[in-house]
């Protein structure tokens, strides 16, 4: 229980006559006394809280940046009538800052014996489960000086699922696709390196197409049609460890990497390959694997919900060992890892061998755009040592990309709002060349 504002108010104003009047025990007793009956006449008459019934509905997944509405049931079955203000209690996460107060709290009147319906609207911030804390009700009699105050347990999860931002590339991503695959009127004919099938022969054909044994059977020149591979395996291997969590703008390399991830898994999918998913630092956090080409992109959005950088090195033998362990068969494999020379050299370069001698290996990075920014700056002698900074650091990373590339890595080093795009290509690329 506990007292309101009202009945805080109504003391202090009933002080003041008590003071100038007739100070002492009898004038503060003649003012309180009616005040404190009125109270405890108020708190009878407010509807227990212990006794409520209470429960939720409404959505259990969201996408960051989007808005979930949560439905809290609220039954009264007392006699009396239901004057309350609730506050529905999520963590501070589950709002943009400063909008918590106005969206967890609510008021209502049920009448006795019926029920109402309160929707809690929340806007994450970030990624993972949250879960719904306690339900405060605050009960008061129709006087409003007293209340009746308790806590109820009301469990809901809601998982918040990644942006997947990129998806805008998606359109001009699949019509390249399309182009490789010879389904769309382009200038040139569609290329890729499984056989199709034949047709005949048409001025301007490249003659190193001619099928001579289908012409020998037939009064025509035959000439063969290629598609680009189907039925490729790729395997996005996302690194956890601590430099992922290096913060790139708002939000930490790891978010922008699956990103990227999840417009390459919708590209291959489309494109008719198979897409697993491995997340590991020292230890797996994330497996996907075997879905068909409708559920992938649903299973790694749910997988990578959950996925946090954690700060610890990441090792680099034990992930080549489990991302060989996946993929038996050749396969693409892409890395979304750091391209810092610290990491590639002492844990990724030793152990690459391993992987490019079985498998194609594509190396994705997140750069930060702030070093293009110091690189430019003038001035002052502050910015030109900023600048001599991001020239060494710039220098730093294009060496490690070029060990990386003469080790048959192809390696793809762009901003957070580059990367996906960037990466689909890199995608493309390699299939019109026929090296997946």
């Amino acid at each position: 229980m506990a007292p309101t504002g009202r009945a805080a108010l109504l003391a202090a104003l009933g002080s003041l006559p008590v003071g100038i009047w007739e100070p002492g025990w009898t004038g503060i007793l003649a003012v309180n006394a009616p005040l404190a009956v009125a109270c405890a006449c108020d708190f009878a008459l407010a509807a227990p809280v212990r006794r409520l019934g209470l429960t939720r509905s409404g959505d259990t997944a969201v996408r960051l940046g989007d808005t979930a509405d949560l439905t809290l049931t609220i039954t009264n079955p007392s006699r009396r009538p239901l004057r309350a203000r609730i506050r529905d209690a999520w963590p501070p996460s589950s709002w943009q800052p400063g909008t918590e107060t106005a969206a967890s709290r609510h008021r209502l009147v049920i009448p006795p014996g019926e029920r109402r319906r309160v929707i809690t609207r929340l806007r994450p911030t970030r990624r993972g489960d949250r879960r719904a804390d306690r339900v405060t009700v605050r009960s008061y009699g129709p006087l409003g000086l007293f209340a009746r105050q308790g806590t109820h347990t009301v469990p809901w999860t809601v998982r918040v699922l990644p942006p997947f931002t990129s998806r805008k590339h998606l359109p001009s991503k699949l019509a390249r696709l399309r182009e490789l695959d010879g389904r769309t009127s382009v200038l040139t004919r569609g290329e890729g390196t499984e056989f199709d099938s034949l047709r005949d022969y048409v001025p301007g054909d490249d003659t190193r197409s001619i099928d001579w044994r289908a012409t020998a059977r037939q009064s025509a020149v035959a000439v063969r049609t290629w598609r680009p591979e189907r039925d490729r395996h790729i395997l996005l291997v996302l690194d956890t460890g601590r430099t992922s969590a290096g913060r790139v703008g708002d939000a930490p390399r790891l978010d922008a990497s699956m990103d990227a991830a999840l417009l390459l898994a919708a590209l291959a999918s489309r494109a008719g390959d198979r897409v697993d998913l491995l997340a590991y630092d020292r230890r797996l956090r994330a497996l996907v694997q075997g879905r068909t080409a409708g559920d992938v992109l649903p299973s790694l959005v749910g997988a990578m919900a959950t996925l946090e950088p954690e700060l610890v090195e990441t090792d680099a033998r034990g992930l080549a060992a489990m991302a060989l362990r996946t993929s038996p068969r050749r396969s693409l494999i892409v890395l979304l890892t750091t391209l810092d020379a610290a990491p590639i050299e002492e844990g990724l370069l030793p152990v690459l061998g391993r992987l490019t001698q079985r498998h194609t290996v594509l190396l994705a990075s997140v750069a930060d755009p702030h070093i293009a920014g110091m690189a430019t700056a003038r001035g002052n002698a502050d910015a030109v040592y900023e600048a001599a900074a991001a020239a060494q650091a710039q220098a730093e990373r294009d060496r490690t990309a070029e060990q990386l590339r003469r080790r048959g890595v192809t390696v793809v080093d762009a901003t957070p709002e580059e990367l996906a795009p960037a990466l689909a290509d890199a995608y493309l690329a390699l299939k019109s060349a026929g090296r997946l």
